[in-house]
């Protein structure tokens, strides 16, 4: 079973930087790509970005393209979303996902959130 443990959120200003990262355990940590979701009150969860299992690709949301970085450390079982020039917009709960191999198959985990708060 795979447990992914979230952390880095917090209250900041427009245009600041958070870095996530989400801790990953219970499973070969290489054997399965990531991804980035985030949920706003009132809104669907919506993807952010996702990165293949050996870190090489990578794939964003057009929304924050260009203003986040994914990257993983396999030896440190964990996944990054370094976020900067961050919007008011960006306020949402932020979600380490589990895919069951490539990005392309089924989400298989999740954790428990992270809440990030941009104040204008």
């Amino acid at each position: 079973q795979v447990q992914l443990v979230e952390s880095g959120g917090g209250l900041v200003q427009a245009g600041d930087s958070l870095r996530l990262s989400c801790a990953a355990s219970g499973r070969t940590f290489s054997s399965y790509a990531l991804g980035w979701f985030r949920q706003a009150p009132g809104k669907e969860r919506e993807f952010v970005a996702a990165i293949t299992r050996n870190g090489d690709t990578t794939v964003y949301a057009d929304s924050m393209k260009g203003r986040i970085t994914i990257s993983r450390d396999n030896a440190k079982n964990t996944v990054y979303l370094q976020m900067d020039s961050l919007k008011p917009e960006d306020t949402a709960v932020y979600y380490c996902a589990g895919y069951r191999s490539s990005w392309s198959s089924p989400i298989d985990h999740w954790g428990q959130g992270t809440q990030v708060t941009v104040s204008s």
